[in-house]
């Protein structure tokens, strides 16, 4: 049984990324959907889609979109994206808290990934959102990943 979800997510789309597929799926939930809105949001991914995956004709899977959290069988389909010359738009992607070693940070104490370049994401009492929106916002949260 799977323990932690985001650091399977993060696996996920790093395993996807080194071998340049453009499209990474895995089973959806309510965190991963707003840690994949985030990076669509920082310009990381091009897009993100939940629904129910179908097979179409020929073995090609189709995603129909869904809005109902209850439904046992969601997916999380990300779009990776790339450069124009096939270059990674996401260098490095990491886990930073983990469920044995939570960190929790405090606005003032949230400093630029990379100096600026990347981004940690947050899980803050307003929600999932980026450690910049945190700054703006004056808030702090557990860091859930680091991006570059």
């Amino acid at each position: 049984m799977m323990t932690d979800l985001v650091s399977d997510m993060l696996t996920r789309i790093r395993n996807a990324n080194r071998i340049e597929r453009s499209v990474v799926d895995m089973p959806a939930t309510r965190l991963r959907a707003n840690i994949a809105r985030v990076l669509k949001d920082e310009g990381f991914i091009i897009d993100y889609q939940v629904g129910e995956l179908a097979i179409g004709e020929h073995g090609a899977t189709e995603l129909k979109p869904e809005t109902e959290w209850s439904k046992p069988k969601l997916t999380l389909r990300v779009i990776l994206k790339y450069g124009p010359d096939g270059e990674k738009v996401i260098r490095h992607i990491e886990r930073a808290s983990s469920p044995g070693r939570r960190l929790y940070y405090r606005c003032h104490q949230l400093r630029p990934v990379l100096d600026g370049l990347g981004i940690s994401i947050l899980s803050t009492s307003q929600g999932v959102i980026s450690d910049r929106q945190a700054r703006v916002r004056k808030l702090g949260g557990e860091v859930l990943c680091k991006v570059w």
